[in-house]
């Protein structure tokens, strides 16, 4: 018998959706709704149980190139306009995200499968991504003042123009936002081609922004499929750069696709993070921690702590304790506010994660707990796993599996710990959990890493650059460290008319 909390939230969300059911999600391109040029589509379908929500726009060639040219012709207005005036506009799109908060969490959450308990807050951290920024468009051109002796440089910056932006499934409106608003702060005009696996949030953005007075063409969303709408947008001569959010074996492409024309890429790609927890460690605050950045989001994270690396002397106890916690998650419908792992986004996603549990039964790794799809119903459903015994050779210990799938490894001392952390391909992330200051200092400098959390789960600080070293990114965002993709930094040099200026051909 479902809960009146879900029941409620069922009756929302089916109204809500009601308009992606009666007609095709469109694009939006120079301020107008628009079916695809040769009037494709494709279904969209609810992880819950498969159901279909409604088709969407399948995005041509025809229909990167019509966005990107409402991009480039929108473009010089909105960077002649003043930051203050940005600033206002952007607030004002935060003010209505927050006045939608319920409805994009709810959709969100059966879009994607996710519990509603987290995309609730996915929808006020978008307004907070919109706010952030918005404080900053004022002063985004702003450079430094650099004197030398007789001549005087400065620097300022400017926006590079129209740019792509390509957001994945996971947690698709907070990460379009995370995206999307240092763009327009900066002056950028942007063209946006969301997952094809969660397009509903987009299209709920597009709407917000529009009706909060963004003129015609500075944001144009694309629907489709990468393999054609994503291709193309990489390739386009008008996009000068692309922000991407994605698998690395993805970004490797658009790599290789924007070469002909020299654009400037940004990569959020994947990550196999480990959580090293030392026998010094809170140990109660690291379980928590290791339940909470592997479980929470069904496990489809970037940031997830996919690896636990926990010290020989108390690895007994530690998953004794971590064991009795994941098989006591509670896996449901994700509009349950009571659910805390929900279905996987797609049933060709749910394979390969399903893949991964004959992978570590061959590789000896002990399955410990979950290693099936249990009985939880019609949808995307997997069991939350725990993989003990293993080593870090393993497959399940390199590869990123993107689902409630923890491995274990232990280790005996600082340098194993640092060595096995450091032995992927990939280097987005790392958590330290230990009572030893000088320790924690030492283990963070060491892991090829770009961000370390010590004795803390993923707590984001907008000003705090946020990427990846290795195959798990290109570049940094947050605070100016967005405005250092979205912009040109120019230098002009003036001379105080003391210097001696060298002179040919007097004889």
């Amino acid at each position: 018998m479902p809960s009146a909390e879900l029941t409620e939230n069922l009756e929302a969300v089916g109204a809500a959706l009601a308009r992606f059911r009666d007609q095709p999600i469109q694009h939006m391109i120079g301020g107008e709704a628009c079916a695809a040029s040769d009037g494709a589509v494709f279904e969209n379908t609810t992880p819950i149980d498969n159901a279909r929500i409604g088709d969407v726009a399948k995005g041509t060639v025809d229909d990167i190139d019509a966005a990107a040219r409402a991009a480039h012709g929108a473009f010089p207005a909105w960077a002649a306009l003043s930051g203050a005036k940005r600033r206002d506009l952007l607030h004002t799109i935060a003010d209505a995200i927050e006045s939608n908060a319920r409805e994009i969490a709810l959709v969100e959450s059966f879009d994607t499968g996710q519990a509603l308990r987290f995309m609730s807050k996915a929808a006020v951290r978008g307004a907070e991504n919109f706010r952030f920024f918005a404080d900053r468009a004022a002063g985004a051109r702003d450079g430094l003042s650099l004197p030398a002796d007789e001549h005087l440089n400065y620097t300022l910056r400017q926006p590079i123009g129209p740019v792509g932006v390509i957001t994945p499934w996971n947690t698709p409106f907070m990460l379009s936002t995370w995206k999307i608003a240092p763009a327009l702060a900066a002056g950028c005009t942007v063209v946006h081609k969301p997952a094809e696996w969660s397009p509903c949030t987009a299209s709920l953005l597009i709407e917000i922004m529009q009706d909060a007075g963004l003129p015609a063409g500075v944001v144009n969303t694309v629907h489709g499929i990468g393999e054609v709408a994503g291709r193309a947008l990489t390739e386009h001569p008008l996009v000068k750069a692309v922000a991407f959010v994605g698998e690395s074996l993805t970004g490797s492409h658009i790599m290789r696709q924007g070469a002909d024309t020299l654009k400037r890429v940004h990569f959020e790609l994947g990550g196999k993070n480990p959580v090293i927890v030392f026998d010094d460690a809170d140990l109660d605050r690291a379980l928590d921690a290791v339940v909470f950045m592997i479980y929470s989001l069904n496990g489809e994270r970037c940031t997830s702590s996919s690896r636990l690396l926990i010290q020989s002397s108390v690895a007994d106890e530690f998953l004794d304790r971590l064991e009795a916690r994941v098989a006591a998650l509670r896996v449901g419908h994700p509009l349950d506010p009571a659910t805390e792992v929900g279905p996987l986004i797609h049933t060709t996603h749910r394979e390969k994660v399903c893949r991964y549990f004959d992978v570590a039964r061959a590789e000896g790794a002990n399955v410990r707990v979950g290693g099936g799809i249990g009985d939880f119903g019609a949808g995307n459903y997997v069991q939350p796993t725990l993989f003990t015994e293993a080593n870090s050779t393993m497959r399940v210990a390199q590869e990123e599996i993107f689902g409630p799938v923890l491995t274990a490894l232990t280790f005996e001392d600082e340098a194993e710990a640092i060595a096995v952390a450091n032995q992927v391909a990939y280097g987005l992330a790392g958590y330290v959990w230990t009572g030893n200051s000088g320790r924690s200092m030492r283990v963070a400098r060491d892991l090829d890493v770009g961000m370390v959390w010590v004795n803390s789960e993923n707590n984001r600080h907008l000003p705090t650059p946020f990427g990846g070293m290795k195959a798990s990114g290109v570049g940094r965002d947050g605070g100016d460290y967005s405005f250092d993709f979205y912009m040109e930094t120019k230098n002009v040099c003036i001379a105080m008319d003391t210097h001696a200026v060298p002179s040919l051909g007097k004889g």
